[in-house]
């Protein structure tokens, strides 16, 4: 049948299986969105405040849904207004398809009004991006485009569509679902050696990154982790990888990891790196970092072997098939000495935490997850607040948490809460912030109440940007410049300006009355909790250090 470039836009992401978009729509977008109009019906577009909020919506859909994100803006400033959160999905390896509209084909390279080489802009920060010059390859760069986005390592995938390219008409075929590309697999010489080298190992350490998440890996895990007495930790983006109900998942390692995650990791003697970058954040001082233990590192990517931390044993595919051909070789292994050794670690750990504080943000995170359940979604911001997510709030299930870990994105928070409300179907849906990072894209709060979402919202509001501010009182002298906000933003009127119904508390009385409230609300609800400005995120080993370094108290 014959359609023009907009209604093939619209029907193929329709065969694809998307049932929502998000976005903004302009001047170069008029025929998509007219055509987004007449088939409201089969597909639903959420309109944002700002572009960013938009991509990042379809960031957060993506990343509580397992299936590609879609968001829609227009040429120049709607499109440049995406580059933080197409930025922000690829260090996070997340499925997002931008669709940008242009200037007509004649216009390109003109300066013409509105006017901006999109794909030039996020080369380097997308999977693949096109700019589609014919009508009759739209259809196949669409499907072409997320089978990319899904591949592999996931990631961002931009196409950019001239306006006489949407008006075009050609013959368009429906063509089904689209295939992921296989991923390469590992010989069995290497798959044997890794066994080999478990075996003889004495302190296993599994160490699982957002690669576990996204492959769905984490029974396969456990699994290992069972069979040979290894104990499991996470990086940032690994957290709900594995149940934090299993003894020995130790949760976060790293700079702002748990005391007994980061220390058992340093004791290793072989750590099994799955789907992870081992990035600066989690190594520190690569010498220490790697001078007890040897290395097998398992990733999609092949690219990522090698790139920071030597390895041993390198294998490359499916990390959830990986994982199934090394258990299958393996026979059940007793370590208790290790297990010993770790259980202390873990008792030391609770020394280290925060008593009789009940606004401390431990305190406040531990009554919050009091009303969620295991399939809640949890957002962060970036900054203080969400290091002590990741430190305290227990995951339970994959996919449960929201959050930008490689860019550190301030301001992703309310948009991924969007998306990712959306994706389970408008289920109530947590998102942790500071009042710093609230105040970046706090215009979304229209989007969540025009759209009735039941997003509580928690601000750690200390008044200042904290974990700036903690770097300054730690390693600047005390010297705090520009991290004292002293804003006059009063949060609760503010949000029930927007619609949203508001509360501010001092106390865990007043915080235990406004979370029923706020659970019980059929809207979002802001929660403005007033903390101390000089709590730090501890533990905290210094960029650079080590393990030797590492602060407590």
């Amino acid at each position: 049948m014959k359609m023009n470039g907009a209604q093939i836009i619209v029907e193929t992401l329709i065969e694809l299986g998307c049932d929502c978009v998000f976005g903004y729509p302009g001047g170069a977008v008029l025929n998509i969105y007219d055509e987004l109009y007449k088939s409201s019906d089969r597909i639903r577009h959420v309109i944002s405040a700002h572009e960013q909020g938009a991509a990042h919506a379809a960031d957060g859909y993506a990343r509580a849904s397992g299936r590609p994100g879609v968001v829609i803006a227009t040429s120049g400033p709607g499109a440049t207004n995406l580059v933080t959160g197409i930025a922000t999905a690829y260090l996070d390896s997340s499925p997002l398809v931008a669709i940008t509209g242009n200037v007509a084909l004649p216009l390109l390279g003109k300066d013409s009004f509105q006017e901006v080489d999109i794909m030039g802009v996020t080369m380097p920060i997308t999977k693949h991006n096109y700019i589609v010059k014919d009508v009759r390859d739209l259809a196949g760069i669409i499907r072409e485009a997320f089978a990319i986005a899904q591949s592999g390592r996931p990631g961002p995938v931009l196409i950019d569509i001239p306006k006489d390219v949407q008006a075009a008409e050609c013959e368009y075929t429906p063509s089904g679902s689209t295939q992921k590309f296989s991923p390469p697999k590992p010989d069995e010489a290497n798959i044997d050696r890794a066994v080999e080298l478990i075996n003889s190992a004495k302190k296993p350490y599994i160490y699982c990154g957002g690669g576990v998440v996204a492959a769905d890996a984490g029974d396969q895990v456990r699994k290992l982790a069972v069979l040979t007495d290894a104990v499991i930790g996470l990086s940032m983006m690994g957290l709900s990888a594995v149940s934090s109900e299993y003894d020995f998942c130790l949760g976060m390692a790293g700079m702002h990891g748990r005391y007994a995650s980061t220390k058992a990791k340093s004791e290793a003697d072989l750590i099994i790196g799955v789907g992870v970058r081992f990035s600066d954040r989690a190594t520190g001082k690569k010498s220490r970092y790697t001078q007890n233990a040897k290395f097998i590192h398992i990733d999609i990517d092949a690219a990522e072997i090698d790139k920071n931390i030597p390895a041993n044993i390198g294998l490359v595919g499916d990390v959830r098939e990986i994982l199934k051909r090394i258990t299958a070789k393996l026979s059940p292994t007793q370590r208790p000495e290790w297990k010993k050794e770790v259980a202390k670690m873990i008792e030391d750990e609770i020394f280290f935490y925060p008593k009789g504080q009940e606004m401390h943000p431990k305190a406040i995170i531990e009554r919050v997850q009091r009303h969620t359940s295991d399939d809640t979604v949890i957002v962060t911001d970036v900054g203080q607040h969400q290091m002590w997510c990741a430190q305290y709030y227990r995951f339970r299930k994959p996919r449960t948490l929201l959050t930008s870990g490689g860019l550190g994105t301030m301001g992703f928070g309310l948009g991924a809460a969007v998306g990712g409300c959306f994706a389970r179907g408008g289920e109530r849906t947590v998102l942790f912030t500071g009042d710093g990072s609230f105040g970046m894209n706090l215009t979304e709060l229209a989007t969540a109440v025009s759209n009735n979402l039941p997003i509580v919202i928690i601000i750690m509001n200390n008044g200042v940007l904290g974990m700036v501010r903690q770097w300054q009182k730690l390693f600047y002298g005390g010297r705090y410049s520009n991290t004292t906000l002293g804003r006059k933003t009063d949060f609760v009127k503010l949000a029930e300006a927007f619609g949203a119904r508001a509360a501010r508390v001092e106390s865990a009385a007043g915080l235990d009355r406004s979370l029923e409230a706020a659970f019980a609300a059929d809207r979002p609800f802001v929660i403005d909790c007033k903390i101390d400005m000089d709590e730090n995120v501890l533990p905290m080993i210094p960029a650079g250090g080590s393990i030797d370094d590492i602060i407590v108290k």
